[in-house]
């Protein structure tokens, strides 16, 4: 592994649908110095998803490679599939010595707090369950059963706030990423 300031490792969660991968992505925007750390999936890949860019999209068996092989920073079942950070990924955006974003769930976080104390863990909250409920449907890319699946694991995740460095109210995009801007511009300082 190499060496590198954990305060420039920053984890992003929240709820599916509370907007924290737009929400990230106008970080990027904004944040020259920041780059996105690029999370495998066993999921299938959606319309609008470029892989590489938003997810590698690989199978059971190669992600099941790459935890046997010890080249995955953390990684979790959720709703069915396997997700998970490749510490080549991490690895190759660290050595540049800028801000890297990693946008996972809850159990990855931990994970990765426990290996790296410093790095600063975000929690992205919807201003309220229902406006969840209304985004996940708006997004036209679940069933409703799939819907309320993701609503059951929202209120749980929402359980642990308390293990997050800090917490965001995602009410606008803007403002939301301001904030986070704002935040790990605060956590960096020396």
């Amino acid at each position: 592994m190499i060496d590198f300031d954990e305060r420039y490792l920053v984890v992003v969660s929240g709820p599916s649908g509370c907007g924290k991968d737009t929400v990230v992505k106008e970080l990027l925007r904004r944040k020259s110095d920041a780059s996105l750390a690029v999370s495998c999936t066993t999921r299938s890949k959606r319309d609008y998803e470029i892989d590489g860019k938003d997810y590698y999209f690989i199978n059971r068996e190669q992600f099941e490679k790459r935890i046997a092989d010890n080249r995955m920073l953390e990684y979790t079942e959720y709703n069915g599939n396997m997700y998970g950070t490749p510490l080549d990924e991490l690895e190759n955006k660290l050595a540049d010595r800028n801000t890297v974003v990693l946008v996972i769930e809850v159990n990855g976080a931990r994970n990765v707090k426990e290996r790296y104390p410093n790095s600063l863990l975000v929690f992205i909250v919807p201003p309220s369950i229902e406006e969840l409920e209304r985004r996940l449907f708006n997004r036209n890319t679940e069933t409703k059963e799939e819907i309320e699946r993701r609503l059951a694991i929202a209120e749980e995740e929402l359980k642990h706030l308390a293990s997050y460095d800090e917490v965001i109210q995602n009410d606008t995009v803007e403002h939301c990423a301001g904030m986070l801007a704002d935040i790990i511009e605060e956590w960096q300082k020396d």
